[in-house]
């Protein structure tokens, strides 16, 4: 399964791929715990977005459910940014600390940033099920169908 939504750089578009990303992966039948990392994660990193990508008024996320892996992508058409290494950032600092917090709960976090050009941030987790998950073993054909 395979969604992209094109969201206005605003505040308010946060909430909206949450509750959609939240409501497809609980329909799969992801289990909560697992959805609320993920949720977390793509908050964090549309959250950058939102405030740093000044040059653009659009991103886009792009959503991959494949193999019991949900791979997620946030592109923006923003100025980038240099590469900062994770050591820079001050325990009490603000700065940083959302890639700290994406790194704690997917299993792999990376960026493509480009000065001028944007940044995509790619974010992958290993999925866990809840015991019986409504469409996964009931209708495993819907997700070969879905899109």
């Amino acid at each position: 399964m395979k969604f992209s939504l094109d969201l206005p750089r605003e505040t308010l578009s946060i909430p909206v791929i949450r509750r959609v990303l939240g409501d497809t992966l609980s329909g799969l039948g992801v289990s909560e715990a697992c959805i609320a990392d993920i949720l977390v994660a793509i908050s964090e990193a549309c959250t950058n977005v939102v405030q740093h990508a000044d040059s653009t008024s659009r991103y886009e996320v792009t959503v991959g459910i494949d193999g019991g892996h949900c791979v997620l992508k946030v592109v923006d058409r923003g100025k980038g940014f240099e590469d900062q290494s994770e050591k820079s950032v001050q325990a009490d600092s603000e700065s940083g600390r959302g890639i700290k917090i994406m790194k704690a709960l997917v299993d792999d976090v990376s960026f493509d940033s480009r000065p001028e050009s944007g940044t995509v941030v790619y974010l992958q987790k290993r999925l866990s099920w809840r015991e019986e998950p409504p469409i996964r073993l009931r209708q495993p054909e819907l997700l070969k169908t879905a899109g």
